[in-house]
């Protein structure tokens, strides 16, 4: 498992999705991959014919009053202030501060687009590491498992998520879309729509596995990844929840799923 770790939750409940739901982690259980220029996106899929998005984002309202003191949004590659300072503001400095400083649009909008995939980059991660390293357990013996040591971790996050206002982040996300589309464009997508990308994103997070039992690690080099085959050959979004413990897990997913209700309604 690799050495450092992004909130996923960061990025899909409390930015865009989601607080993370939030975004990437990464740790000594997975190897590094080669580093990918921030730009970089897989090769773009043809589009489908289809006349729109299948979920289109809403037109944000708002009254003659709101109008007035409504500061326009700022070009994408402008909008790192405003944005974080909409975090900030919201949330706290404690979840802000976790944010990137530079391209945290397009950073969290690259995520997204790989969380279904088998890695992610440390360069386009757009949180910083958790403050605990990570830790394993053992049965007594020589099995090495992941358990509380690497569980306990993310506790103090999820808890503060769990707390967040579902509304607020759906409205903050609806604001800035128009941003979060021109990157989802720029980064290789010119005829989808990121919307689309994140309901499949969350559904795809959703659809993470529930262990039947114990997760044991090995070691069969420097780095340690799952015993289970299954479970090494999931995407870097469902090995993200697994690490985060059971209750963690679905205290996540119950975000994700009122945040996904919002999506459709809107």
């Amino acid at each position: 498992m690799r050495n450092s770790d992004t909130p996923l939750l960061i990025v899909l409940v409390l930015v865009i999705i989601g607080g993370a739901t939030a975004w990437y982690f990464k740790d000594t259980l997975f190897p590094e991959p080669e580093p990918a220029p921030m730009a970089s996106a897989p090769a773009p899929v043809e589009p489908e014919e289809e006349l729109g998005p299948r979920h289109p984002m809403p037109d944000v309202q708002t009254s003659p009053e709101t109008d007035r003191n409504l500061v326009p949004l700022p070009p994408l590659d402008d909008s790192d202030a405003y944005f974080l300072l909409e975090i900030g503001s919201a949330f706290g400095t404690a979840i802000e501060s976790l944010l990137t400083r530079e391209f945290v649009i397009d950073r969290l909008v690259t995520t997204v687009d790989n969380l279904p995939r088998g890695e992610l980059s440390e360069k386009i991660r757009p949180v910083g590491r958790l403050g605990e390293p990570f830790a394993t357990d053992t049965d007594g013996g020589d099995t090495i498992l992941l358990g509380i040591a690497s569980y306990s971790r993310y506790d103090a996050l999820v808890a503060q998520l769990y707390y967040a206002d579902v509304d607020t982040v759906y409205d903050i996300y609806q604001r800035y879309y128009p941003l979060f589309q021109k990157s989802y464009e720029r980064l290789g997508y010119p005829d989808a729509y990121f919307n689309d990308r994140l309901v499949e994103v969350i559904d795809h997070l959703l659809a993470t596995p529930k262990p039947g039992g114990p997760i044991y690690l090995v070691r069969p080099n420097v780095l340690y990844e799952f015993a289970d085959p299954d479970l090494e050959a999931l995407s870097s979004g469902q090995k993200l929840l697994l690490r985060m413990g059971p209750d963690n897990a679905a205290t996540i997913k119950r975000m994700l799923e009122k945040f996904r209700s919002q999506l459709m309604a809107g």
